[in-house]
């Protein structure tokens, strides 16, 4: 992985009681060690595979004012990171769910883009096996699971201030609150809205599929060709191109399938994230409540599987043998 870093910074907040947050300022840079590169490249390897939110930053923002006087050489990376810790620490501390962690700021640079992450890891206490087959406790930092962590793409920012996109940042697992803070402390809005933006290309196959007046196995084979090259873009990090996905596509009637949205006035972008819980829609039904989860091929609807809207039930012939075993066991009373 061609990933190198310039500058990296580790503080720490510690949680001593319900309402205060200890800071612990690190005095020098982290030295690039083998084990600092292996753990910046596991960094980014982890994040860059998650479905991340996209945003920019608000006119005032503290941070970015903060950043650019870094770049600009009026601050050290060192101060920047220490003062944006500390406020970093002032928003955290306003939420009654707040958790110490490792916060970390690191300054690389990985296929000619330069990138500011900004990360607070948590601290887990784990058991290792020494050569002796003794056993002791040991600390990691969870990267894994981190969900409090943003990127800033430094190239698109200073290049293209205008961008909707240069910033991105990961929801978390416990809700919107996390994507508040962490926003109020980057001072930053969100931005290009992906998963609108999967959407509406997925609305845009079905009308392109039904104008064209291509019947069922046209439209599902059309479905599996969007899906497989949208899961390639997303399996290999890139984004879903408007134009090159189209080239890919035999035309349905007389217009491209990009022609087809501008003229519809779909307003998706030249590029953007794929989102493959989105993407899924195209190959598969699922969906679960009232103690009911399903989940089938689209191929199946119409040949195994059919929906009357009347009564709102589904028929389903031929249940999966697993599933069948459990209902003749449970029918028979044994």
């Amino acid at each position: 992985m061609s990933l190198d870093i310039n500058q990296i910074a580790l503080h720490q907040l510690i949680k001593r009681d319900e309402q205060t947050l200890e800071l612990v300022l690190r005095e020098s840079l982290l030295p690039e060690t083998v084990a600092v590169s292996d753990m910046m490249e596991e960094l980014h390897r982890v994040y860059s595979a998650k479905n991340k939110a996209y945003g920019l930053f608000n006119e005032g923002s503290e941070l970015a004012d903060a950043l650019r006087n870094c770049r600009s050489g009026q601050d050290d990376f060192l101060a920047f990171s220490r003062a944006a810790t500390g406020r970093l620490r002032d928003e955290l501390a306003k939420y009654p769910f707040a958790e110490g962690g490792v916060v970390l700021f690191a300054q690389y640079r990985y296929l000619a883009v330069e990138y500011l992450l900004v990360a607070v890891l948590s601290n887990q206490q784990s058991r290792r096996v020494n050569d002796e087959l003794d056993i002791s406790a040991t600390q990691y930092l969870d990267i894994n699971h981190a969900d409090i962590v943003a990127r800033i793409d430094i190239t698109e920012w200073e290049t293209n201030p205008e961008s909707t996109r240069y910033l991105t940042f990961l929801r978390g697992r416990i809700g919107r609150k996390v994507a508040d803070f962490f926003m109020d402390f980057l001072g930053a809005s969100v931005g290009l809205d992906t998963k609108a933006q999967n959407k509406g290309l997925l609305q845009a196959v079905e009308d392109y599929c039904v104008e064209s007046g291509a019947d069922k196995n046209e439209r599902q084979q059309y479905r599996q060709q969007v899906y497989e090259y949208c899961n390639e873009q997303f399996q290999s990090g890139e984004e879903i191109a408007l134009a090159t996905l189209s080239n890919e596509l035999a035309p349905l009637g007389e217009k491209k399938f990009e022609e087809f949205t501008r003229e519809q006035g779909y307003e998706l972008e030249d590029h953007f994230p794929a989102d493959r819980s989105t993407l899924k829609q195209l190959t598969k039904f699922a969906g679960s409540g009232g103690g009911l989860t399903l989940n089938f091929d689209a191929l199946l609807l119409g040949e195994r599987i059919f929906w009357d809207p009347t009564t709102d039930t589904l028929t389903i012939k031929g249940t999966p043998p697993n599933l069948r075993d459990q209902l003749q066991r449970r029918t028979s009373g044994k």
